[in-house]
């Protein structure tokens, strides 16, 4: 099965911003490289590459469409234009891992790989399989998403985890109290991922894998969206429907200059706007007004 690969140049201080970008847009993988093609897999969080310019490599699969995204980036003020190539699949099998350490979120939750079994006494454990889906809760507008989670979750509440990734948002949720949660997503890797995850944390029964188009009509307690701030605009109506009165939303992948507009594009639905900043990144939050 081949892949493409998108190749950017940015400088160290805009790596965060590029990753996070990259992966709201579903790459499955991203490596950084210097100029020695020295690579380093998915550097701890808060941490900058040693080199001054940085080569960005994200992978993702042969179907997807990557001419918006290219357009976002070289409209995002990175200095290098964004090119695409096409792997064979000897290119890129090897660079789907992505590694991560085993990390608390908040005071309750702890997040790690699939074959770490244990957690912290008193944290509720949540593990995820390093595959082709994005989601490792590293990237600023995850771990945001996640620390709202693991501060607001309540028991028996309902979640839709919309552009679910690795599922992570909605096993969080799970595993927090959450009686039960669906998980949407158009790219169908991503289902898979969630689908594996899901059974990976025992949840199966209770966490609902759909295309958007086969989610059925529910109204939930919480909607999270961690995707780009245009579909947010766009989907304004229809995530806000999924929302019960008094339900929240909880949106992430927006940037600071960006946040106005999406919660302009939401304001005749909800209402007690807040937000968080971390990175550049933005998390909006907000109630849903009485039918």
């Amino acid at each position: 099965m081949s892949r493409q690969q998108l190749t950017l140049r940015a400088a160290a201080v805009d790596v965060p911003r590029a990753e996070a970008l990259l992966e709201l847009a579903g790459a499955e993988s991203i490596s950084l490289h210097d100029a020695a093609d020295d690579p380093v897999l998915e550097p701890d969080p808060d941490t900058a590459p040693l080199w001054p310019n940085v080569e960005v490599r994200a992978q993702f699969g042969a179907a997807a469409d990557l001419g918006p995204l290219c357009a976002l980036l070289a409209s995002s003020g990175f200095a290098g234009e964004a090119i695409v190539t096409q792997l064979a699949d000897d290119d890129w099998l090897g660079a789907v891992q992505q590694p991560i350490a085993a990390r608390p979120i908040g005071r309750r939750l702890w997040l790690a790989p699939a074959d770490d079994e244990t957690a912290p006494a008193g944290r509720r454990l949540v593990r995820l399989h390093m595959g082709v889906a994005f989601g490792t809760g590293q990237h600023a507008t995850t771990a945001l998403c996640l620390e709202w989670l693991e501060a607001h979750t309540t028991t028996g509440s309902t979640l839709l985890d919309y552009g679910c990734g690795s599922g992570v948002l909605a096993l969080a949720a799970l595993a927090l109290g959450a009686s039960s949660a669906w998980a949407v997503d158009n790219d169908v890797q991503a289902l898979l991922a969630t689908r594996a995850n899901a059974a990976l944390n025992g949840v199966a029964q209770r966490l609902h894998v759909a295309a958007p188009d086969a989610l059925p009509a529910i109204a939930v307690d919480v909607l999270a969206a961690n995707i780009l701030a245009g579909p947010l605009v766009a989907l304004a109506p229809t995530l806000a429907a999924r929302l019960r009165p008094g339900g929240r939303v909880v949106l992430s992948g927006i940037l600071e200059t960006q946040a106005a507009r999406v919660a302009a594009a939401y304001s005749p639905y909800l209402d007690d706007f807040d937000q968080a900043a971390r990175d550049g990144w933005v998390l909006l939050t907000a109630v849903r007004k009485p039918s």
